[in-house]
């Protein structure tokens, strides 16, 4: 087929899209928030492990990588958020957007500090969402 044939018909396609109905961007089973709370218990770890050396050099790699962690943690967020929840979801859930905040705030919060608590609260929330996600799925 030349160059010319395979333009007309990609523009005979285009010029005749179809209707594809999904609930999110593809098709269901690719979001989890388990990829969130992966990269959150990284950030714990990431401060358990600078709390636990005398190392500087060790004590700011674990720093770095615990920031780069806490911007995935916000990034799987946001990406749940916008692109996986509905506003079925918020209807049968009010509370859903205040959780995304909180969590966001947290991840935000974990890369200021090194205090395991911060990342306690940010896990938490995260299982929050990993609750109500639960339920959408059934």
């Amino acid at each position: 087929m030349s160059i010319v044939s395979r333009v007309l018909v990609l523009a005979d396609r285009l010029s005749r899209p179809e209707l594809a109905l999904a609930h999110c961007d593809l098709p269901c089973g690719v979001y989890d928030p388990a990829q969130a709370r992966i990269e959150a218990e990284s950030v714990k770890g990431c401060m358990e492990k600078f709390h636990g050396s005398d190392d500087n050099v060790f004590k700011t790699r674990a720093v770095a990588i615990k920031e780069e962690r806490a911007d995935l943690v916000k990034h799987h967020l946001w990406v749940l958020w916008t692109d996986y929840f509905k506003p079925e979801h918020l209807e049968k859930h009010p509370q859903l957007h205040d959780i995304f905040w909180k969590a966001t705030k947290a991840a935000g919060q974990a890369k200021k500090t090194n205090d395991v608590a911060v990342a306690d609260d940010l896990l938490n929330q995260i299982g929050e969402i990993a609750r109500i996600f639960a339920d959408t799925k059934k």
